[in-house]
């Protein structure tokens, strides 16, 4: 099913195709934790950018494998490239529109250990 979400002034749009029931990765690393943000980790094909890349700013840090991508307006991070899955897209829910989930589960992550627990994720960009 398609589902939409964008930014905070609506400069970022996207959908995405995901079911109906999802379950969200709760992540606790510093980021993720500083922003509030909830994965939802698919398969990069699953997602279409509706606006320019004009529109996003990135910001990378550490290893520099993840990419953190934010409205240039708002600066709202609606998704990025996770450094766990480099072939798939991390959908910030937050940003989803929620109307058509029937039902959301959220599983914690342990990020702070990043390399001992990167493995958990990998199959979900599949």
């Amino acid at each position: 099913m398609k589902h939409a979400g964008g930014c905070h002034c609506g400069q970022v749009r996207f959908e995405f195709e995901a079911p109906t029931e999802v379950e969200l990765v709760d992540c606790n690393c510093s980021v993720c934790v500083m922003t509030g943000y909830q994965h939802l980790i698919l398969p990069r094909d699953k997602f279409t950018l509706l606006c320019s890349d004009d529109n996003l700013t990135l910001y990378q840090f550490n290893q520099r494998i993840a990419k953190h991508y934010f409205c240039s307006n708002c600066g709202i991070k609606p998704f990025y490239i996770p450094r766990s899955n480099p072939d798939g897209i991390s959908i910030n829910f937050r940003c989803v529109d929620r109307r058509q989930f029937l039902r959301v589960s959220h599983r914690p992550f342990d990020g702070k250990n990043f390399e001992a627990n990167a493995s958990e994720l990998a199959h979900l960009s599949k």
